[in-house]
Protein backbone atom coordinates (compact mmCIF):
# COMPACT_ATOMS: atom_id res chain seq x y z
CA UNK A 1 0.00 0.00 0.00
CA UNK A 2 2.90 2.38 0.71
CA UNK A 3 4.10 1.84 -2.86
CA UNK A 4 0.66 2.68 -4.23
CA UNK A 5 0.63 5.90 -2.20
CA UNK A 6 4.04 6.76 -3.69
CA UNK A 7 2.47 6.45 -7.16
CA UNK A 8 -0.26 8.86 -6.10
CA UNK A 9 2.42 11.27 -4.87
CA UNK A 10 4.26 11.02 -8.17
CA UNK A 11 1.12 11.77 -10.18
CA UNK A 12 0.20 14.64 -7.86
CA UNK A 13 3.60 16.24 -8.38
CA UNK A 14 3.01 16.15 -12.15
CA UNK A 15 -0.57 17.36 -11.80
CA UNK A 16 0.40 20.45 -9.78
CA UNK A 17 1.58 22.08 -13.01
CA UNK A 18 -1.86 21.88 -14.67
CA UNK A 19 -4.34 21.77 -11.80
CA UNK A 20 -5.66 25.32 -12.26
CA UNK A 21 -6.97 24.75 -15.77
CA UNK A 22 -8.27 21.32 -14.81
CA UNK A 23 -10.20 22.58 -11.79
CA UNK A 24 -11.60 25.50 -13.82
CA UNK A 25 -12.93 23.15 -16.50
CA UNK A 26 -14.42 20.91 -13.79
CA UNK A 27 -16.76 23.79 -12.92
CA UNK A 28 -17.15 25.25 -16.41
CA UNK A 29 -18.23 22.06 -18.20
CA UNK A 30 -21.19 21.15 -15.95
CA UNK A 31 -22.30 24.79 -15.82
CA UNK A 32 -22.43 25.06 -19.61
CA UNK A 33 -24.09 21.65 -20.04
CA UNK A 34 -26.79 22.40 -17.49
CA UNK A 35 -27.45 25.86 -18.89
CA UNK A 36 -27.61 24.69 -22.50
CA UNK A 37 -29.42 21.37 -22.13
CA UNK A 38 -30.98 21.43 -18.70
CA UNK A 39 -32.30 25.00 -18.72
CA UNK A 40 -32.39 25.75 -22.47
CA UNK A 41 -33.61 22.46 -23.91
CA UNK A 42 -35.39 21.57 -20.68
CA UNK A 43 -37.64 24.62 -21.02
CA UNK A 44 -39.19 23.00 -24.10
CA UNK A 45 -39.86 19.65 -22.38
CA UNK A 46 -43.11 19.18 -20.49
CA UNK A 47 -42.38 16.77 -17.57
CA UNK A 48 -45.96 15.47 -17.73
CA UNK A 49 -45.59 14.52 -21.38
CA UNK A 50 -42.03 13.26 -20.98
CA UNK A 51 -43.11 11.13 -17.99
CA UNK A 52 -39.71 11.39 -16.33
CA UNK A 53 -39.22 9.10 -13.30
CA UNK A 54 -40.40 10.71 -10.08
CA UNK A 55 -42.07 13.57 -11.91
CA UNK A 56 -38.85 15.60 -11.86
CA UNK A 57 -37.99 18.39 -14.25
CA UNK A 58 -35.68 17.68 -17.17
CA UNK A 59 -32.91 19.71 -15.49
CA UNK A 60 -33.17 17.53 -12.38
CA UNK A 61 -33.25 14.36 -14.48
CA UNK A 62 -30.30 15.38 -16.64
CA UNK A 63 -27.82 16.63 -14.05
CA UNK A 64 -27.05 13.33 -12.23
CA UNK A 65 -26.75 11.56 -15.58
CA UNK A 66 -24.22 14.11 -16.77
CA UNK A 67 -22.27 13.66 -13.54
CA UNK A 68 -22.01 9.90 -14.13
CA UNK A 69 -21.05 10.55 -17.76
CA UNK A 70 -18.33 12.98 -16.62
CA UNK A 71 -16.98 10.20 -14.40
CA UNK A 72 -16.87 7.85 -17.39
CA UNK A 73 -15.07 10.37 -19.59
CA UNK A 74 -12.53 11.33 -16.92
CA UNK A 75 -11.80 7.73 -16.00
CA UNK A 76 -11.48 6.58 -19.60
CA UNK A 77 -9.05 9.34 -20.50
CA UNK A 78 -6.93 8.89 -17.37
CA UNK A 79 -6.64 5.15 -17.98
CA UNK A 80 -5.74 5.31 -21.68
CA UNK A 81 -3.23 7.91 -22.90
CA UNK A 82 -1.43 8.52 -19.57
CA UNK A 83 -1.04 4.77 -18.99
CA UNK A 84 0.17 4.15 -22.54
CA UNK A 85 2.58 7.05 -22.25
CA UNK A 86 4.14 5.71 -19.07
CA UNK A 87 4.25 2.21 -20.51
CA UNK A 88 5.52 2.89 -24.04
CA UNK A 89 6.55 6.45 -24.81
CA UNK A 90 8.28 7.60 -21.62
CA UNK A 91 9.01 4.19 -20.03
CA UNK A 92 8.12 5.49 -16.56
CA UNK A 93 6.86 2.07 -15.50
CA UNK A 94 10.11 0.42 -16.58
CA UNK A 95 12.06 2.82 -14.41
CA UNK A 96 9.70 2.40 -11.46
CA UNK A 97 9.82 -1.39 -11.80
CA UNK A 98 13.58 -1.23 -11.27
CA UNK A 99 12.90 -0.06 -7.71
CA UNK A 100 11.32 -2.09 -4.87
CA UNK A 101 7.88 -1.05 -6.22
CA UNK A 102 5.71 -3.97 -7.27
CA UNK A 103 3.32 -4.25 -10.19
CA UNK A 104 0.41 -4.18 -7.79
CA UNK A 105 1.69 -0.84 -6.51
CA UNK A 106 1.59 0.56 -10.04
CA UNK A 107 -1.93 -0.64 -10.74
CA UNK A 108 -3.44 0.29 -7.39
CA UNK A 109 -1.56 3.58 -7.29
CA UNK A 110 -2.88 4.59 -10.70
CA UNK A 111 -6.44 3.67 -9.69
CA UNK A 112 -6.09 5.57 -6.43
CA UNK A 113 -4.96 8.62 -8.39
CA UNK A 114 -7.90 8.26 -10.78
CA UNK A 115 -10.16 8.10 -7.70
CA UNK A 116 -8.69 11.42 -6.54
CA UNK A 117 -9.39 12.95 -9.96
CA UNK A 118 -12.93 11.58 -9.91
CA UNK A 119 -13.48 13.03 -6.44
CA UNK A 120 -12.54 16.51 -7.65
CA UNK A 121 -14.79 16.19 -10.70
CA UNK A 122 -17.67 14.87 -8.60
CA UNK A 123 -17.31 17.54 -5.91
CA UNK A 124 -17.23 20.34 -8.49
CA UNK A 125 -20.30 18.93 -10.26
CA UNK A 126 -22.25 18.58 -7.01
CA UNK A 127 -21.46 22.20 -6.12
CA UNK A 128 -22.72 23.32 -9.53
CA UNK A 129 -25.89 21.24 -9.13
CA UNK A 130 -26.43 22.84 -5.73
CA UNK A 131 -26.20 26.31 -7.30
CA UNK A 132 -28.91 25.22 -9.76
CA UNK A 133 -31.06 24.04 -6.83
CA UNK A 134 -31.21 20.42 -7.99
CA UNK A 135 -30.40 18.31 -4.89
CA UNK A 136 -33.36 17.56 -2.64
CA UNK A 137 -31.38 16.66 0.48
CA UNK A 138 -27.89 16.40 1.92
CA UNK A 139 -27.87 12.85 0.58
CA UNK A 140 -26.46 14.38 -2.61
CA UNK A 141 -23.07 14.11 -0.90
CA UNK A 142 -23.31 10.37 -1.60
CA UNK A 143 -23.12 11.24 -5.29
CA UNK A 144 -19.37 11.83 -4.93
CA UNK A 145 -18.50 8.25 -3.85
CA UNK A 146 -21.02 6.99 -6.41
CA UNK A 147 -19.15 8.99 -9.04
CA UNK A 148 -15.83 7.51 -7.93
CA UNK A 149 -17.21 3.97 -8.08
CA UNK A 150 -18.67 4.59 -11.55
CA UNK A 151 -15.34 5.86 -12.83
CA UNK A 152 -13.27 3.07 -11.32
CA UNK A 153 -15.57 0.44 -12.83
CA UNK A 154 -14.55 1.81 -16.23
CA UNK A 155 -10.96 2.78 -15.46
CA UNK A 156 -9.79 -0.63 -14.22
CA UNK A 157 -10.69 -2.71 -17.31
CA UNK A 158 -9.67 0.09 -19.69
CA UNK A 159 -6.30 0.31 -17.94
CA UNK A 160 -5.88 -3.42 -18.40
CA UNK A 161 -6.55 -2.95 -22.11
CA UNK A 162 -4.23 0.07 -22.42
CA UNK A 163 -1.34 -1.97 -21.00
CA UNK A 164 -1.57 -4.31 -24.01
CA UNK A 165 -1.29 -1.51 -26.61
CA UNK A 166 1.88 -0.28 -28.29
CA UNK A 167 0.25 2.78 -29.85
CA UNK A 168 -2.89 4.85 -29.37
CA UNK A 169 -4.62 4.06 -32.67
CA UNK A 170 -7.17 1.66 -31.17
CA UNK A 171 -8.22 4.16 -28.52
CA UNK A 172 -10.24 5.92 -31.21
CA UNK A 173 -12.23 2.70 -31.63
CA UNK A 174 -12.77 2.52 -27.87
CA UNK A 175 -14.10 6.06 -27.72
CA UNK A 176 -16.16 5.80 -30.91
CA UNK A 177 -17.81 2.43 -30.29
CA UNK A 178 -17.66 2.28 -26.51
CA UNK A 179 -17.68 5.63 -24.76
CA UNK A 180 -19.89 7.55 -27.23
CA UNK A 181 -22.70 4.94 -27.48
CA UNK A 182 -22.78 4.63 -23.68
CA UNK A 183 -22.96 8.40 -23.36
CA UNK A 184 -25.93 8.55 -25.72
CA UNK A 185 -27.90 5.40 -24.83
CA UNK A 186 -27.30 4.59 -21.13
CA UNK A 187 -29.99 6.79 -19.63
CA UNK A 188 -28.12 10.08 -19.39
CA UNK A 189 -30.51 12.07 -21.60
CA UNK A 190 -33.67 9.98 -21.49
CA UNK A 191 -34.97 6.87 -19.66
CA UNK A 192 -33.82 3.69 -21.36
CA UNK A 193 -37.47 2.55 -21.30
CA UNK A 194 -37.84 4.67 -24.44
CA UNK A 195 -35.50 2.30 -26.29
CA UNK A 196 -36.58 -0.93 -28.06
CA UNK A 197 -36.40 -4.00 -25.82
CA UNK A 198 -33.13 -5.40 -27.28
CA UNK A 199 -31.39 -2.05 -26.81
CA UNK A 200 -32.76 -1.77 -23.29
CA UNK A 201 -31.08 -5.07 -22.39
CA UNK A 202 -27.80 -3.90 -23.91
CA UNK A 203 -28.02 -0.57 -22.08
CA UNK A 204 -28.75 -2.36 -18.80
CA UNK A 205 -25.50 -4.27 -19.17
CA UNK A 206 -23.34 -1.17 -19.51
CA UNK A 207 -21.46 0.23 -16.50
CA UNK A 208 -22.59 3.77 -17.28
CA UNK A 209 -26.26 2.80 -16.94
CA UNK A 210 -25.63 1.50 -13.42
CA UNK A 211 -23.58 4.58 -12.62
CA UNK A 212 -26.34 6.88 -13.88
CA UNK A 213 -29.00 5.03 -11.89
CA UNK A 214 -26.87 5.08 -8.73
CA UNK A 215 -25.95 8.77 -8.96
CA UNK A 216 -29.50 9.76 -9.93
CA UNK A 217 -30.93 7.67 -7.12
CA UNK A 218 -28.81 9.20 -4.34
CA UNK A 219 -29.36 12.70 -5.76
CA UNK A 220 -33.14 12.63 -6.29
CA UNK A 221 -34.85 9.42 -5.28
CA UNK A 222 -35.86 7.78 -2.01
CA UNK A 223 -33.74 5.03 -0.48
CA UNK A 224 -33.90 1.89 -2.61
CA UNK A 225 -32.49 -1.63 -2.53
CA UNK A 226 -31.68 -1.19 -6.21
CA UNK A 227 -28.76 0.96 -5.15
CA UNK A 228 -27.13 -2.21 -3.87
CA UNK A 229 -27.62 -3.86 -7.26
CA UNK A 230 -26.01 -0.97 -9.11
CA UNK A 231 -23.19 -0.61 -6.58
CA UNK A 232 -22.60 -4.38 -6.62
CA UNK A 233 -22.36 -4.43 -10.42
CA UNK A 234 -19.86 -1.56 -10.44
CA UNK A 235 -17.81 -3.04 -7.60
CA UNK A 236 -17.66 -6.42 -9.32
CA UNK A 237 -16.56 -4.86 -12.60
CA UNK A 238 -13.87 -2.89 -10.76
CA UNK A 239 -12.55 -6.09 -9.19
CA UNK A 240 -12.47 -7.89 -12.54
CA UNK A 241 -10.69 -4.92 -14.07
CA UNK A 242 -8.06 -4.83 -11.34
CA UNK A 243 -7.36 -8.55 -11.76
CA UNK A 244 -7.03 -8.09 -15.53
CA UNK A 245 -4.81 -5.02 -15.13
CA UNK A 246 -2.46 -6.86 -12.77
CA UNK A 247 -2.10 -9.61 -15.34
CA UNK A 248 -1.54 -7.36 -18.37
CA UNK A 249 0.85 -5.07 -16.50
CA UNK A 250 2.96 -8.02 -15.30
CA UNK A 251 3.03 -9.55 -18.77
CA UNK A 252 4.01 -6.28 -20.43
CA UNK A 253 6.66 -5.24 -17.91
CA UNK A 254 8.29 -8.66 -17.87
CA UNK A 255 8.53 -8.85 -21.68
Amino acid sequence: MIGAIRMVQRNALVYRHVWRGSVFSSFLQPTLFLLAMGVGLGAMIDPRVAALPGGVSYLEFLAPGLLAAAAMQTATFESTYPVLGKMTWHHNYDAISATPMRTSDLVLGELMWIAVRLATVGTAFVLVMTVFGIPRSARVLMAVPATILTGLALAAPVMAYAATRKNSSTFNVLYRFGVTPMFLFSGVFFPISRLPDPLQRIAWGTPLFHGVELVRGVTLGPMSWLWLVHAGYLTGLTGIGIAAALRTFRRRLSA
